[in-house]
């Protein structure tokens, strides 16, 4: 879908936006490509829009473009390093809203010191082996817990849905805490290039058992035995437990994350 393009001032450079598609838009100047944008709703809902442009010029005007185009409120994330690309999303009306914390963690249990076994009646089901039906069931009571509260936009992971608003996509990357009738916590480790913990939750009324590090122990140790000597994983600035948590495992701090808000 085309609209109508939006060009510079008297004076100023000929740079033309035009929205080329659903949610993408480029910047022209001389009929060249100077600049791309782009707009989607991520599965929970919100919308994210990012911009790959060299110069202000055409990311300001792209800015401009996509914000009169698109419903607000719409979000974006970079890194926080990045302190030019903050600046121009913030000329573009855009507030931080949140940080997230980066982190590197060893998964060799002689240094993460978690060696260690989950509570009495509590057995860990590795990747691949939950079975699906308690598996769904786990997901949507820790996702049900988490909207009542702080709600799930506040998660660094992002919300993956499949059909029907099904959101374990694939169980073969879960392991979780079982007891004799259900199943009490989950962690979803991915590995595409290099392995990132995604989600690692218990449900509220079995937390402070030591579930959450019984299953990360396993994970890491699972990591460890492949091979890997390292795994990512990201933590809301506010998320005081779970940073402590891969803290006392040895993970650093390797960069963060802002997500602003317009």
């Amino acid at each position: 879908m085309r609209t109508k393009p939006r060009t510079a001032g008297p004076g100023e450079n000929a740079v033309m936006i035009t929205r080329v598609a659903d949610g993408q838009w480029h910047a022209l100047e001389d009929d060249l490509v100077v600049g791309r944008g782009h707009a989607r709703h991520r599965p929970d809902g919100r919308l994210f829009v990012s911009i790959d442009a060299w110069h202000d010029e055409p990311f300001d005007r792209l800015a401009a473009a996509m914000s009169a185009d698109l419903p607000t409120p719409v979000h974006t994330v970079v890194d926080e390093a990045d302190a030019e690309l903050t600046a121009r999303w913030r000329r573009a009306g855009f507030m931080v809203r949140r940080r997230e914390w980066e982190y590197v963690v060893p998964t060799d249990p002689q240094v993460t010191g978690l060696d260690v076994l989950p509570p009495s009646g509590v057995t860990i089901v590795p990747a691949g082996r939950a079975d699906e039906s308690l598996l769904r069931a786990v997901d949507r009571a820790i996702r049900d817990e988490v909207e009542a509260t702080v709600g799930w936009h506040s998660m660094p992971a992002e919300v993956v849905h499949g059909p029907d608003g099904d959101t374990v996509v694939d169980p073969s990357t879960y392991a979780v805490a079982a007891a004799p009738d259900r199943y009490l916590g989950l962690i979803r480790v991915v590995i595409p290039i290099r392995p990132r913990i995604g989600l690692l939750a218990v449900r509220a009324g079995e937390r402070r058992r030591g579930i959450a590090r019984a299953l990360l122990s396993h994970a890491l140790g699972t990591l460890h035995h492949a091979g890997f000597t390292e795994a990512w994983t990201e933590v809301q600035e506010s998320n005081h437990a779970a940073s402590a948590l891969f803290e006392s495992a040895g993970a650093r701090r390797a960069g963060s994350n802002l997500e602003l808000v317009r």
